[in-house]
């Protein structure tokens, strides 16, 4: 069976939450973990550490320069990049009719930006070299209308077709895949985390390692994997 021993894999926003518990899983795993923060210095350096020491990456995502230089920086560090894992995002619940270009541009510029351009330098770097994996953290609010996240809903329904375009623009030597997750609480539930878990099929909230399963699994799939999206979901989305 594959193995991500010794693989050197990007994951943006591992400071916290769903991150951290990939970049902790990926460690784990044996990979060669590359941890992107970029205001949570402190979770950063924590989530590195259980890593085994992972090295610390911190990038604006907003800015493509410092994309650019993101992935420039990992590479020279480990000599090469072999899989992304882009989980960087943003989430805010807003009336669409009270929506500003402000809100728009806050999820828009992390979620579907900053997700297109990360794409784009990994396989810069991975096609010139032995190729790789990319994972792209999207959400069932991609796959499913929200009322009052339509902002969200669409940078991550974006994400999804970014996946299909880009596994076919990257084939055969880069795959692109996607992991859509469902409820993934972190602390105290709200009414709204409440109402979801009460109608998830599994009768629970998923976990942060649940999330890493479905991530190992497309980052040591074969190449004839690509351009999938699997909801991780607990049948949430088959109501």
């Amino acid at each position: 069976m594959p193995t991500l021993e010794g693989h050197v894999i990007l994951v943006t926003g591992a400071a916290k939450r769903i991150g951290r518990g990939i970049a902790l899983r990926l460690a784990r795993e044996g990979a060669r973990v590359a941890v992107h923060y970029q205001e949570s210095e402190a979770e950063a350096k924590a989530t590195a550490a259980e890593c085994g020491g992972a090295p610390l990456f911190r990038a604006n995502l907003e800015n493509v320069g410092e994309i650019e230089s993101l992935f420039n920086a990992v590479t020279a560090h480990f000599g090469r990049i072999d899989g992304l894992v882009n989980n960087a995002a943003r989430f805010t619940r807003i009336n669409p009719l009270e929506v500003t270009e402000a809100d728009w541009d806050f999820i828009h510029n992390v979620n579907l930006k900053a997700t297109f351009f990360c794409c784009q330098q990994a396989a810069k770097h991975m096609l010139a070299g032995a190729g790789g994996s990319i994972v792209n953290i999207s959400s069932l609010g991609g796959l499913h209308p929200w009322a009052h996240h339509a902002h969200y809903c669409a940078s991550k329904a974006g994400v999804i077709m970014l996946t299909k375009a880009l596994a076919k623009a990257f084939a055969p030597t880069v795959t692109v895949n996607s992991v859509a997750p469902g409820v993934i609480p972190f602390g105290p539930y709200d009414d709204r985390v409440t109402r979801l878990v009460a109608a998830t099929p599994a009768c629970r909230a998923g976990t942060a390692d649940e999330i890493a399963d479905a991530v190992v699994y497309f980052l040591t799939a074969t190449k004839f994997t690509t351009g999938q999206i699997l909801a991780v979901d607990g049948g949430l989305g088959l109501r």
